[in-house]
């Protein structure tokens, strides 16, 4: 299978990324072809809600949303992997998905399976609430195959992260596809 990782984080070295890495990592020794895409790092403007593109066609901005449609279109697995931002997902991950509407018709009918990893410095039981109903509903909505979620919390470094379960977790699920 292609898997493509989509990275959220303005930190490269961050503790989603960790996760993403360790995700990557078991996907990798489970044979799978690993691609990523940097979203966060990427010229990728907001959507400016024009309908140019009548949510099947191109988009009307020409940045490196049209590398991020082709690899998602190309992929057979899509992992979002994102900080915790305000209990929700980084700003950078967001407005990617943002201009997912370009080609909401054509992703809609792939079944694309999708993961969510994700890492919140806090470790409450109620922290990872409204991001975790967030990615279940753009799953919903966008016909998402969910395989797995992986939510880190008490991550707020990377020496913290490494201490949890959570890279093992992220390894597990890359492995389990």
């Amino acid at each position: 299978m292609k898997v493509l990782v989509v990275k959220g984080s303005p930190h490269k070295h961050g503790s989603s990324n960790l996760l993403a890495e360790r995700f990557e990592e078991g996907a990798r020794d489970a044979g799978h072809e690993v691609a990523s895409f940097d979203a966060a790092h990427a010229d990728i403007r907001p959507c400016l809600g024009c309908d140019a593109c009548g949510m099947s066609g191109q988009c009307c901005q020409k940045d490196d949303m049209a590398a991020l449609r082709d690899a998602i279109l190309d992929a057979d697995v899509v992992a979002f992997a994102t900080p915790l931002y305000y209990f929700g997902m980084s700003a950078q991950l967001k407005t990617a998905i943002d201009r997912f509407y370009s080609f909401n018709g054509t992703l809609m009918g792939k079944g694309l399976k999708t993961v969510l990893l994700a890492a919140a410095w806090g470790d409450a039981d109620w922290i990872m609430r409204d991001l975790a109903a967030h990615y279940a509903t753009l799953c919903r909505y966008l016909n998402f195959q969910d395989r797995g979620t992986v939510l880190g919390t008490g991550c707020g470094t990377v020496p913290m992260t490494r201490r949890t379960s959570f890279p093992q977790q992220a390894y597990d699920l890359g492995r389990s596809l």
